[in-house]
């Protein structure tokens, strides 16, 4: 090749590049842009009560809301015990689903550098030996072939322009994937700290039902034991001792369902450790240390959209399918690719490396749509479905996230009516036990009626142990709820493997208008 023809061909090549800078500013697909939060300023119905805000405290231990508080993302030391504070750390650094959702991550951050990656220059080194013979006599030549070794080296680049974005949309979508495995990676800390929560507050509520209950079987064996010396003194019959034992049968029934309960619980908090039961078992938690937080932060319903875990990936999931729109727009038209090389090749090892036996390559290939029998447009057609069922999947996972909060804010006030409401018949119950005995020693009453008043005593007094539970369980609820705060302080979580270590691929970028 001659000077000018080289020349004439690098001008062209100048001209392609030039071009390709010109249109690689475009991307086709709609730019994706944070859905506007609901305009609603308040989780529950208007005719709905709530608990009273910070700064008015009718009562002493009354909880209170503290509207558009910070949660910390270790919500959990509102109750204040130490045996909580140690479950949770170990659960942390042993649970299964941390784990699988930080490798998750790592492989989706992962992709969006393989990704990324075809937005460069792809340069690849080739190398060749051959042993060839040549045939010349069908072209008229009359010789002998001889067979050569043929020796060959060098690189090769290849550059695609991508005029309209399709492979930008694509780096594109995976960055968006990447930040639903983060939001999943929130999630799955916000959902096992919620249940190692709610299992050690199941635990600590059964052990008190069943102190309660056992309490309740001392008080009838020692009836019984008085039944029977009056029966022995003559002043009692054997009717009263029967209903005396038929009273301490029924309540010995109380004892395994909630033994059951406990071991499914302490069971539970293992698995979320994740540890089999026979290899760890959790602390036994009292009711009493876990005392109940009396502020409450809520967060705004307007910053709730950001907050939560399972919201955010939804959104990033929407994010996802509307980048997919512009990846099936981008290949209803052409792919310009630059292509060039650089061949090194000769017949013999002693002038391989001779400029004489140099050669190069360079061009522009174009590939342009022409029929595809409609599959392009029913691609494109399908992403745009996608970006609507996705967007439906948004809304809904935000009104079910607000129907949450509403549920766990009115639990907290019907559990605050039923505390009061046990307590008030623990104590009238305690009473007319009292004048029931009374009356029965005095002769005025029989001791039916002692066992009937102490029934209802009994029933009472685990009616408020179940209710405070309640309550317990249901500020944790609402934490949950609300997100936990993970947004706040990033909670402290295990590294991933060496070996699976993330790439430092850089941050996706702020999302645009749609």
């Amino acid at each position: 090749m001659n000077r000018g023809s080289r020349a004439a061909l690098g001008g062209q090549a100048a001209l392609i590049a030039a071009l390709a800078v010109l249109l690689s500013g475009c991307e086709l697909g709609p730019n994706f842009f944070s859905p506007a939060p609901p305009k609603t300023t308040r989780y529950t119905a208007a005719g709905e009560r709530n608990l009273p805000p910070e700064g008015a405290r009718s009562r002493a231990k009354k909880q209170h809301l503290a509207v558009g508080a910070k949660i910390t993302a270790d919500w959990w030391t509102v109750f204040h015990s130490p045996a909580l504070d140690r479950v949770m750390k170990r659960t942390l650094t042993d649970s299964p689903s941390i784990a699988e959702a930080q490798a998750a991550l790592v492989g989706a951050r992962e992709q969006v550098a393989v990704t990324a990656g075809g937005l460069l220059p792809q340069v690849d080194l080739s190398a060749g030996l051959a042993r060839q013979q040549f045939n010349a006599a069908p072209s008229g030549v009359h010789r002998i072939p001889v067979p050569v070794t043929v020796y060959s080296i060098g690189p090769t680049v290849s550059y695609p322009l991508d005029v309209f974005g399709g492979l930008k949309r694509g780096v594109e979508a995976k960055e968006a994937a990447a930040d639903v495995s983060e939001y999943q990676l929130a999630a799955a800390y916000l959902s096992l700290t919620g249940n190692v929560a709610m299992q050690a507050i199941t635990i600590a509520a059964v052990r008190a039902e069943i102190k309660t209950v056992e309490r309740i079987i001392a008080d009838d064996e020692k009836n019984l034991g008085l039944v029977k010396t009056a029966q022995q003194a003559g002043t009692g019959n054997l009717v009263d001792v029967t209903s005396a034992q038929s009273q301490l049968a029924n309540d010995r029934t109380l004892l395994p369902p909630l033994r059951q309960r406990l071991s499914v619980a302490r069971h539970a908090l293992s698995v979320y450790a994740g540890q089999s039961p026979a290899e760890w078992s959790p602390p036994d938690f009292d009711l009493a240390e876990l005392p109940l937080p009396h502020t409450l932060p809520v967060s705004l319903p307007s910053a709730l959209v950001r907050q939560r875990p399972d919201i955010l990936a939804a959104e990033a999931q929407l994010h996802v399918a509307s980048a997919n729109i512009g990846v099936a727009t981008a290949n209803l038209y052409p792919n310009i690719t630059l292509n060039a090389n650089v061949a090194q090749g000769a017949t013999s090892l002693t002038n391989f490396f001779s400029g004489v036996y140099t050669g190069y390559g360079i061009g522009a290939a174009l590939a342009a749509p022409i029929f595809h029998g409609g599959s392009l447009k029913a691609q494109q057609r399908a992403a745009y479905a996608a970006f609507d069922q996705a967007f439906a999947t948004y809304r809904q996972t935000v009104v079910q996230a607000f129907g949450q909060v509403a549920d766990s804010l009115q639990a907290l006030v019907h559990d605050d009516e039923a505390v009061r409401s046990q307590a008030a018949a623990v104590a009238i119950a305690n009473q007319a036990v009292n004048l029931a005995r009374l009356s029965f020693q005095e002769g005025n009453s029989t001791l039916l009626q002692v066992l009937d008043a102490e029934r209802l005593s009994d029933q009472a007094q685990i009616g408020l142990v179940r209710a405070r539970s309640q309550r317990v369980l249901d500020t944790a609820q609402l934490f949950v709820a609300l997100g936990s705060g993970w947004w706040n302080t990033p909670p402290t979580l295990p590294p991933p493997p060496p070996a699976a270590q993330a790439s430092a691929a850089p941050p996706p970028a702020a999302p645009a208008a749609h």
